[in-house]
């Protein structure tokens, strides 16, 4: 992506959603200071039979999956920590209502685990994909995306944003 060189250091932020029955992966084009209204702007340029989620993953430090369905913004982080150092998990923080977390507590997820539960990955198989402190968040997305059944085009995405 174009735009990783802001104080949010994007790895990367993609969209993926079915059309027709098929999943397609798009790089999501942000300008400027990524926020979590931007995100859920772009997101809502991608029809998708079932909404759209956006995967973000911010320094090889979290992850953001946000899922937009017709007017409604889903939102899972996988560290409420990282809301003391990072505007961008602040605001999803914020969003969520959830009290800020100490920089010396337990790195955990918060928000909607059953976020991609309808399309193939249980809230307790997400849960412990995040739980696995030995995995970069990109490696988690990937994760995801393979359970999800996109796995391919997901890593096509990410090696042509490059």
């Amino acid at each position: 992506m174009t735009t990783t060189e802001t104080s949010t250091d994007l790895d990367f932020a993609v969209a993926a959603y079915t059309e027709d029955g098929e999943w397609l992966v798009a790089p999501l084009v942000l300008r400027g200071e990524p926020d979590l209204s931007a995100l859920v702007s772009a997101l809502r340029r991608y029809p998708g039979d079932q909404g759209v989620l956006g995967m973000i993953s911010v320094d090889e430090d979290f992850f953001i999956l946000l899922r937009v369905v017709g007017g409604r913004a889903r939102l899972l982080i996988s560290d409420v920590t990282a809301a003391t150092e990072w505007p961008l998990a602040k605001q999803v923080v914020d969003e969520l209502d959830i009290p800020l977390a100490d920089d010396d507590d337990e790195q955990v997820p918060a928000g909607d685990l059953g976020i991609v539960s309808d399309l193939g990955m249980t809230a307790m198989d997400l849960g412990a994909l995040i739980d696995d402190v030995d995995l970069y968040p990109e490696e988690m997305l990937e994760e995801i995306a393979e359970v999800l059944g996109f796995g391919e085009r997901f890593h096509e995405a990410l090696e042509a944003i490059g």
